[in-house]
């Protein structure tokens, strides 16, 4: 009897020793595994990203690449145009323009993308561009400093309009606060210190940017600088993978997008499709994994957006929307949240498990 009970003992104890040692080995294993999917899946983003470089780096052209027939290799979202439209036809009596591009997954997404419309301060983006590219060819100093003159002043957004005539700003500040608060008066002492007008514009032709012009000094009120969703998408993109900048006026460009202040449109659209929405959009964004450069515009009959979308799968996406309608009309701003909204499902990448491709 007593054998018996040591031999049950003995089973028992062997039992829960297996039982542990398991338990064990599959608490390591399990994060190798979750590790292992991670890396595979920024590995995949990141081969991604060098083919498209090694393309870029044996082509002659710049953003015309994509103009011409370059989309052409990349898939086209039915599925998101398909819920974009649905939206639209809501509010017919609205001007949409839509613009997505992710890289990483060679899909796209467009909606009136060639169309010229009111850019409003999303014309700003491409203005730092040409600015940072002066810069790299030694035509501008970043610590040169610029006058403010009475022919500058423009009303709206910003704080340099309200500074003393004759006052002197370092270019870097400027560029600076021509987004991170949208600055006019600083917008329009980068126009005149890249040259003027004319010169800013045979700049815009010179990367690419074809549906994009400036004809009067910002605000511009009346909706006369021009932009389409696919310029300033395409232009982020180019910019974000090393192409219209260096590495280091690159991360400029990225630090400077990131302190615009205005997160309304693009961040708080994708934080709606997150299924959140806080007042503290950027910081819960980021709680999710995301984070989103972005450049708004509004000048009343024209609302805009164009953002660059970092994911928590380590890709990238690009994003422009432009509405003309009734001025000031709230639909304006609500459709971009909404069309942005839709792209959450199509940010992660193309995976069988998870894709919505």
């Amino acid at each position: 009897m007593k054998s018996h009970l040591k031999l049950i003992t003995s089973i028992f104890l062997t039992s829960i020793g297996l039982s542990v040692l398991l338990g064990s080995l599959l608490r390591v294993a399990g994060p190798i595994n979750q590790s292992h999917k991670t890396n595979k899946r920024i590995d995949q983003v990141g081969k991604s990203r060098r083919v498209f470089k090694k393309e870029l780096l044996t082509s002659k052209s710049n953003l015309s690449l994509f103009y011409n027939n370059k989309l052409e290799k990349f898939k086209r979202l039915e599925k998101l145009i398909n819920e974009w439209e649905n939206l639209i036809i809501k509010n017919e009596d609205l001007n949409v323009s839509a613009f997505f591009l992710s890289l990483d997954n060679k899909v796209y997404a467009e909606i009136n993308s060639n169309i010229e419309l009111p850019a409003a301060s999303s014309i700003k983006v491409p203005i730092l561009i040409v600015l940072l590219r002066m810069v790299e060819s030694g035509e501008i100093f970043w610590n040169e400093e610029l006058m403010l003159t009475q022919d500058t002043i423009g009303g709206g957004s910003g704080w340099m309009a309200y500074q003393k005539i004759g006052e002197k700003f370092p270019i870097f500040e400027i560029a600076s606060e021509m987004i991170r608060v949208s600055d006019n008066t600083a917008t329009n002492l980068l126009i005149k210190r890249l040259g003027g007008k004319k010169i800013v514009n045979q700049k815009f032709i010179e990367i690419g940017l074809k549906n994009t012009q400036i004809n009067n000094y910002l605000p511009d009120l009346e909706g006369t600088n021009i932009t389409s969703t696919k310029d300033l998408s395409l232009a982020m993109a180019m910019v974000d993978n090393g192409y219209l900048l260096n590495v280091s006026s690159r991360d400029i460009f990225r630090d400077i997008m990131e302190k615009s202040k205005t997160n309304t449109l693009i961040p708080s659209g994708i934080l709606r499709g997150l299924g959140k929405e806080f007042k503290d959009t950027d910081y819960h964004l980021s709680l999710k994994g995301y984070l989103v450069h972005n450049k708004t515009g509004d000048i009343g009959i024209s609302y805009s957006d164009t953002a660059l979308i970092q994911t928590p799968h380590n890709s990238k996406a690009f994003a422009s929307f432009i509405v003309k309608g009734p001025f000031n009309d709230p639909r304006s701003a609500e459709l971009i949240r909404n069309l942005s909204a839709e792209l959450v499902p199509f940010l992660v990448l193309n995976q069988k498990s998870s894709s919505p491709y």
